[in-house]
């Protein structure tokens, strides 16, 4: 009998552990590393509806469209796919989109295209010259960079303190500060994975703040 219960309890329970060990992805619970601090604020750019947009107090996927924005579509639906659809509504969490000023007219159509994905309203495009979209992606401190048309492939995760986080430990390129929106199996891996484990750092930080309050 005792046996049996055993048996009950451990396959009820082995889901459970089987769901928390893949939820947590590779990083296993871990705070996900910060690789620079203080990325500068979008002070310098501007959206269409003149509504600020801030990294202080946000978990924001910054990317730089630049003015590539018609070439990089179908990198962007990339993104919405295997990030933005599973992930844009949990609260405080952000999608920004820099772009050059020219590219206004194209970022209604693409907007209309994001709608069909999924609702778009954690989608936010704003604006600059190619100073303040240089000066903005310099802060970052990769070992990326713009290409002529101060656009990248790579998207960053940037957290609620303007800390840009990613791996230091990656097993491919060692620090990984940047996720290519190119290779569909590193959104769906290691982006995915990171995006968890940096959703779930907040998520226990609220609770302990509930908690002690």
């Amino acid at each position: 009998m005792m046996k049996k219960v055993f048996v009950l309890g451990f396959l009820f329970f082995l889901p459970i552990t089987v769901y928390l060990f893949f939820a947590s992805g590779v990083n296993h619970f871990a705070r996900l590393p910060v690789l620079t601090t203080n990325v500068s604020e979008l002070e310098h750019f501007k959206t269409l509806d003149q509504s600020p947009i801030k990294l202080q107090g946000n978990i924001t996927v910054l990317g730089f469209l630049g003015s590539d924005l018609p070439l990089k579509n179908a990198l962007v639906f990339n993104l919405a796919h295997k990030i933005y659809k599973p992930y844009y509504q949990f609260h405080d969490l952000q999608f920004v989109m820099i772009v050059s000023d020219s590219m206004q007219p194209v970022v209604k159509d693409l907007k209309l295209a994001l709608k069909k994905i999924e609702d778009p309203i954690k989608w936010k495009f704003i604006y600059g010259d190619s100073e303040a979209i240089s000066s903005q992606f310099k802060s970052l401190k990769t070992n990326l960079q713009l290409n002529a048309n101060l656009s990248s492939d790579f998207v960053f995760i940037i957290d609620k303190d303007k800390n840009l986080r990613g791996r230091d430990d990656d097993e491919d390129v060692k620090t990984l500060f940047g996720y290519s929106t190119t290779s569909i199996a590193e959104l769906n891996d290691k982006m995915n994975d990171d995006i968890k484990v940096i959703l779930a750092e907040y998520r226990l930080a609220l609770k302990k703040y509930n908690k002690e309050k």
